[in-house]
């Protein structure tokens, strides 16, 4: 069952051809496979006493408290779901998303992304006052989706804007995923296997919804449940690659090591629950269904956004459609407005050509903005033209929102409630 009438808010306005239709219903297929809620229960199940979780069993009558504690854009729909499960057996917890919404034994709180504030370091302290209680006689549930480490906020020895500063200056400059979790891991307090740390001996499951291509787990949300093999040099060398150092005293900066001791991980559980994977499967399944020959070009994508938009739109033959998901990045030397996803079907622009269509899909709803991402046809190229609008020159600018705003082919869904990184499609219809 397809999900059109409630995900894309826009649909009159994108679905103008037979394969602007097939575009969406591609997307809406993968989003179907990742839903949090179903997800969970393919996952997790209760009978009396006895939670499974990914065919691990835990008595629940040895737990003095159960708490859930959960961090990231999936951690609202993973609490609705869980507390459906677990009912009055939850004894409390926080839960801290990009949204806020109402929860019966849980308190849920809406912090700021991508960059940290104040709000969320406040509610981050709120979740380290829960770990630092628990003992061994507890259970702790903890929910981790990307998105978690911009909301998951407690600095070590730096003020908050510091940390924002760094996250923003290694964005700005193209930092992957890996180079800019890494840092944050060992300027925080909570991160990088710290929740562990301070939760220790307590009795930790971690359900992960990964964001990051290739699935390393201590990379989601920089890995608070997770022992982190990254090291302080390893930190050093990322702010040094991107000369964030000179911002900064060496001498001065306070690179925290993350727990190596191999105790604190001892009675902790991560078990993968989303990933890219799986929406990208289904997207390649839904293209078979409609007519395509349907590949998968890989769920690791990465590169700077224009020129994989570029790539992408020279790989469909005609009656193929290439899937593809992972996350780009985006140099910024302009101040424009924009997103990786809308610079990839930016930089779709100066190949697309015939029945091409390339799409890109923050699958988080939003793709720095509050657009979920945008996709290139040789009708958007008319209109572009029309309107006076190039390409080349945007991409230079940083201004892709703008220009998609004017040409109409972007996606407006608002959250989704999952985030398992960037969603890629390109298709070639036969003739």
């Amino acid at each position: 069952i397809l999900l059109s009438m409630s995900t894309f808010k826009n649909l009159n306005q994108i679905c103008s051809t037979p394969t602007r239709q097939h575009m969406v219903d591609i997307l809406e297929a993968g989003l179907t496979a990742i839903n949090t809620n179903s997800a969970l229960h393919n996952n997790i199940s209760l009978h009396n006493d006895t939670l499974t979780v990914n065919q691990q069993t835990y008595n629940l009558s040895d737990y003095r408290n159960i708490y859930v504690v959960g961090i990231g854009k999936a951690a609202l729909s993973a609490a609705h779901t869980l507390e459906t499960i677990l009912g009055d057996r939850i004894s409390g917890g926080i839960i801290l998303d990009i949204r806020a919404g109402k929860l019966k034994h849980l308190t849920s709180i809406a912090g700021t992304h991508p960059l940290p504030s104040l709000p969320n370091m406040q509610a981050t302290g709120q979740i380290m006052a829960i770990l630092k209680q628990v003992n061994a006689h507890d259970l702790v549930i903890a929910i981790i989706s990307g998105g978690g480490s911009a909301l998951l906020h407690w600095p070590d020895k730096l003020e908050g804007n510091d940390m924002a500063d760094i996250t923003n200056a290694l964005m700005k400059k193209g930092a992957t995923i890996h180079e800019l979790n890494t840092v944050r891991k060992h300027i925080s307090a909570i991160k990088g296997g710290h929740f562990a740390r301070i939760a220790y001996p307590a009795t930790i499951i971690g359900l992960i919804f990964s964001d990051v291509p290739g699935d390393d787990m201590s990379m989601v949300a920089s890995g608070p449940t997770y022992l982190d093999t990254t090291t302080n040099r390893d930190a050093e060398k990322i702010l040094a690659k991107y000369d964030i150092l000179s911002s900064y005293e060496k001498d001065n900066y306070p690179l925290k090591e993350t727990p190596k001791d191999p105790k604190y991980f001892e009675n902790i559980q991560n078990t993968m629950i989303v990933n890219n994977k799986l929406a990208a499967t289904a997207m390649v399944k839904h293209a078979l269904q409609v007519g395509y020959q349907a590949k998968l070009y890989s769920t690791t994508v990465s590169g700077e956004a224009r020129e994989v938009g570029q790539l992408l739109a020279t790989l469909p033959k005609p009656g193929e459609a290439i899937i593809a998901a992972g996350e780009t990045t985006v140099t910024v030397t302009k101040p424009g407005k924009g997103g990786r996803n809308l610079e990839v079907a930016l930089g779709a622009f100066k190949r697309v050509c015939d029945n091409i269509l390339v799409a890109s899909f923050a699958s988080d709803g939003r793709d720095n903005t509050d657009m979920a991402g945008a996709f290139t046809d040789s009708t958007a190229c008319e209109t572009a033209k029309k309107l006076g609008l190039d390409p080349v020159t945007t991409l230079i600018e940083n201004k892709s929102y703008d220009f998609f705003k004017q040409v109409g082919t972007y996606f407006d869904t608002g959250p989704t409630g999952v985030n398992v990184s960037d969603l890629i499609i390109a298709l070639n219809p036969k003739d």
